[in-house]
């Protein structure tokens, strides 16, 4: 398809556990994002999402990590067979990333101008001056009061926040193709937040943008995104269009994600949840892996994983599930 921007095809990454042992992460992983559009990941702490784009940016190899299997397309080029000096092109100008700990992902022994100016200058060809000004403009586009004295700061001299924001503004200052924004606003208050997804819009909008948006807020993904991606112990369980997907969840598992979620004029004791925990890497169950915390399993769920399937017409829908589709199911887990 000519307006496929990125093509992931059956990713598959391992992390090394001592000298023999292999522990896979992220299996079979296949998605698409198109040119402009913008897409929500979603999943509990552990199912692979950070893992999954740290694998697509390739910052994996000072890590046990290791990818095994699969493809990374950016514009028809596969990110997985570069150089270290061609990936260095690609990151930060066509492919960029917000990173979930800025804390972390900052040098704590450079102020923020150097960090900033050095990205600028590599990837948009821009005179120290011209790329200070621009670094300034991009600062005050994230929302931070005192420009100047941000750009002479060194990352421990700001607030988990303010290094946030820094981060973001860092990500888009060399306006990406696509931006992998991993749990974005996590450290931002409610109105910053707000802020920070408005100026992603606007920059989808403008410069047509691709975003995959790696969140556990349900709601910023209705509010934000054209199409989710549900994902589960390492493996894609559902996705969908964001109107398919809250309208009509097929995945057990995306059903109990958005039973869990408040609702404006429903009144509960306690909020619904989702029993058991994402099972550990080391221990993965047979069969469908969110067999033991589904109250639907049957012997053929615990003992065979199902693959992902296209959904009969629903374009683009796809489903990892024995049940899905089947009208006793869909009664059931109402």
């Amino acid at each position: 398809m000519a307006d496929v921007l990125l093509e992931v095809n059956h990713l598959q990454t391992q992390f090394r556990e001592g000298k023999t042992k292999r522990i896979t992460a992220i299996n079979d992983v296949t998605f698409q994002i198109r040119k402009g559009e913008i897409v929500g990941l979603v999943g509990e702490s552990g199912c692979g999402k950070s893992v999954t784009s740290l694998s697509i940016m390739r910052l994996l190899q000072d890590t046990a990590g290791e990818i095994t299997n699969g493809s990374v397309l950016l514009n028809g080029k596969n990110l997985l067979t570069l150089s270290e000096k061609e990936i260095k092109r690609v990151q930060g100008k066509q492919i960029s990333m917000i990173f979930q700990e800025p804390m972390t992902s900052l040098d704590p022994v450079l102020r923020i101008k150097k960090q900033m100016l050095e990205e600028i200058q590599l990837h948009m060809n821009l005179t120290k001056e011209k790329a200070l000004e621009h670094a300034a403009d991009m600062l005050k586009m994230v929302g931070i009061p005192d420009v100047a004295q941000t750009l002479e700061s060194y990352p421990f001299q700001l607030s988990g926040g303010m290094c946030q924001r820094v981060m973001i503004a860092m990500a888009m200052s060399c306006y990406p193709d696509l931006l992998i924004a991993d749990e974005p606003t996590t450290a931002l208050d409610v109105t910053i937040q707000a802020q920070i997804l408005d100026l992603m819009r606007e920059l989808n909008r403008k410069n047509g943008m691709s975003i995959l948006l790696i969140t556990h807020d349900l709601g910023v993904v209705a509010e934000t995104c054209s199409r989710v991606i549900v994902m589960y112990a390492g493996r894609i369980v559902e996705q969908a269009d964001v109107q398919t997907l809250f309208q009509n969840p097929r995945h057990p598992y995306t059903r109990g994600l958005l039973a869990c979620l408040p609702r404006i004029g429903r009144r509960v004791e306690s909020l619904p949840s989702i029993p058991g925990t994402v099972p550990s890497l080391n221990e993965m169950p047979e069969g469908c892996k969110f067999a033991p915390r589904c109250r639907l399993a049957t012997d053929l769920c615990r003992e065979k994983e199902p693959e992902l399937r296209d959904v009969e017409g629903c374009e683009g829908c796809q489903v990892r599930c024995w049940l899905a589709g089947q009208k006793e199911a869909k009664e059931a887990l109402k």
